[in-house]
């Protein structure tokens, strides 16, 4: 047991940082505050649903977060590590003991002509939005252009075309580039089936965005009314901006135990973090495996133990290629794919029971935080009385 109060503040409300937030939330003697940009928790793996409008992709913190996590809305702008203190774009700071840095991944920027400009994400919840509201004022004939064949833009291409979209994915080399030989073939059969128009090769790399097209290496210039990048992710800055070390992708560097080269009581969770000689897929099953694992880390140290080296397991990839079809392929224990999947409308349950029980597991933790006494007030912020409700998904 331990004697004084120890405060542990999450910068970051994905799967990560709420994992994080709720096994820490369930020690004695931890008080646990979680600062996030947003009111609501983002189903990130929903985001391509939330296109087409078959998910919203937003579930409420009061359903998978603890009630005895204090909830800050707003962003972190500094990490002072020296002063344990976080300062916030609104003015104010928060001190810890410990801080978990689980700040999540979004769009990069690819350096080509015009995509800032003129292309969608579907990376982030406000990027989503964005790109439904250009979608519905837009003709449903007019042609959509999805770059990037890793699972998002794969999702992403077969859920507008499934809709009625008349859609072209331009893969820059090979189409699933992530997935085994063999599986792509189930991929390749159902996008066709959907009327995808898939652009493969070495020169099938887009090399410019204009309002109303891309150019592609080979010279073909491609119409297209509404472009969505989906091709490269980033991590925010905050780490580098903090003065912590970072890797070239601006990942914070830690060892295995993902505490920060550079101070013991700052440790990752999720993509933001970088473990040099273990590297791992950024991805939402990655993420709810280090948030326990970032809280382990932290207790074992407050309760004067050696932290553990983290081990990460991998089942596979989960894809939903439209609502009624998708691919399961699985991958052996570090992540190798092999050749073994599920298909058809079995492939698409097999992603639907995923994304269920990845949002009953972080529910489960949120009852299990709860169990402990409340501290107060969970929400500090001034939109807390705009909170959205939770969907029902």
């Amino acid at each position: 047991m331990m004697n004084e109060n120890v405060e542990v503040v999450v910068v970051g409300g994905g799967y990560g940082g709420v994992t994080a937030a709720n096994r820490l939330a369930r020690r004695d003697g931890v008080s646990v505050t979680l600062v996030n940009p947003r009111p609501d928790f983002v189903s990130r793996i929903r985001l391509h649903q939330l296109v087409t409008g078959s998910d919203d992709a937003v579930e409420g913190f009061s359903e998978v977060l603890g009630g005895n996590v204090r909830l800050v809305v707003d962003t972190a702008t500094r990490i002072d590590a020296a002063e344990r203190r976080v300062s916030l774009a609104g003015g104010g700071t928060v001190s810890y003991d410990y801080l978990v840095y689980a700040v999540g991944s979004g769009a990069s920027d690819p350096g080509v002509p015009g995509a800032v400009e003129f292309a969608h994400w579907v990376s982030d919840l406000e990027g989503a939005e964005r790109l439904r509201a250009a979608l519905a004022a837009t003709p449903a004939s007019a042609p959509v252009t999805v770059v990037g064949a890793g699972p998002t833009g794969l999702e992403t291409a077969a859920e507008l075309a499934e809709a009625g979209r008349k859609v072209t994915l331009v893969c820059g080399n090979v189409l699933g580039p992530s997935l085994h030989a063999r599986v792509r073939r189930p991929v390749a059969r159902r996008l066709a089936k959907l009327g995808v128009t898939v652009l493969e090769g070495p020169r099938a790399q887009v090399t410019d965005v204009t309002r109303d097209g891309v150019r592609l290496d080979d010279g073909r210039e491609l119409p297209s009314a509404v472009t969505i990048w989906t091709a490269g992710f980033r991590v925010p800055d905050l780490a580098a901006r903090s003065g912590l070390r970072t890797d070239a992708e601006g990942r914070l560097i830690t060892d295995t135990t993902l505490t920060s080269v550079d101070d013991e009581r700052i440790v990752a969770a999720g993509d933001a973090g970088v473990m040099p000689d273990h590297p791992f897929r950024m991805s939402c099953q990655a993420a709810v495996q280090l948030g326990p694992a970032a809280a382990d880390t932290i207790l074992r140290r407050i309760a004067g133990k050696k932290a553990a080296p983290v081990r990460m397991f991998f089942a596979g990839q989960c894809l939903s290629l439209g609502r009624d079809e998708g691919v399961t392929q699985f991958s052996y224990p570090n992540d190798k794919v092999n050749a073994l999947s599920i298909s058809g409308g079995l492939g698409a349950g097999v992603k639907e029971i995923a994304c269920r029980f990845t949002l009953n597991k972080l529910v489960s933790g949120a009852r299990k935080a709860s169990s402990r006494a409340s501290h107060g007030d969970r929400l500090e912020s001034p939109q807390s009385k705009n909170r959205s409700t939770p969907s029902g998904t």
